[in-house]
């Protein structure tokens, strides 16, 4: 089993509680108390590998800097949410990235109660807008509604964190292995006869 560790980070009230709950036990609960932190774990298959994931939940209002820079050299990837229904949580976002970018890359961002449409206060456009700007993936979904958009979400991060994690081949002997093969290649083709 590879290990993969994700951290949950957003403003109050974005449903980052509830996202790890709809991920781990596929129903939704809409109503947390949450003071402190909170590390679940389990075990997924994601591209025929088995992972098993510790994702943390941070009460960020209540994190010191010092304490969420921690949080954030303990993980291997991020998924930074903020709920369409507060703008003040998308404006966070770019913030707590920064604090990211000091020593991690993997992340995605989710913007999450899609289904509160009435609500809307960022667009589906602005949240594209600022992936792009922060080079991460993007996922617009409703952890109320259904478990499927959640798990895609969460899977994009651990696909990235797996991609970083493995060995990257060493170049030199790739190049050698192609070389090779094109020799061999361009050998059989000189000595066949038309």
């Amino acid at each position: 089993m590879v290990p993969v560790k994700l951290l949950i980070l957003g403003a109050q009230n974005t449903g980052k509680t509830a996202l790890c709950v709809r991920f781990i036990t596929k129903r939704f609960i809409g109503e947390y108390d949450r003071k402190k932190e909170v590390t679940y774990r389990c075990s997924r298959v994601v591209d025929q590998e088995s992972v098993e994931l510790e994702i943390l939940d941070i009460a960020c209002k209540e994190s010191s800097v010092a304490s969420l820079q921690s949080s954030i050299r303990w993980a291997d990837g991020f998924l930074l949410l903020y709920s369409i229904t507060q703008r003040l949580s998308f404006l966070e976002v770019p913030r707590l990235k920064k604090l990211i970018d000091q020593t991690k890359q993997n992340l995605v961002l989710v913007a999450n109660k899609a289904d509160l449409e009435i609500g809307r206060e960022v667009t589906t456009e602005e949240g594209q807008r600022l992936a792009k700007d922060l080079r991460c993936g993007f996922r617009e979904l409703s952890v109320a509604e259904a478990v499927s958009p959640v798990e895609a979400a969460v899977f994009q991060l651990i696909r990235l964190v797996l991609d970083q994690q493995r060995p990257l081949p060493d170049r030199r002997s790739y190049m050698l292995t192609v070389r090779h093969a094109l020799t061999r290649k361009l050998t059989r083709s000189k000595t066949m006869q038309w």
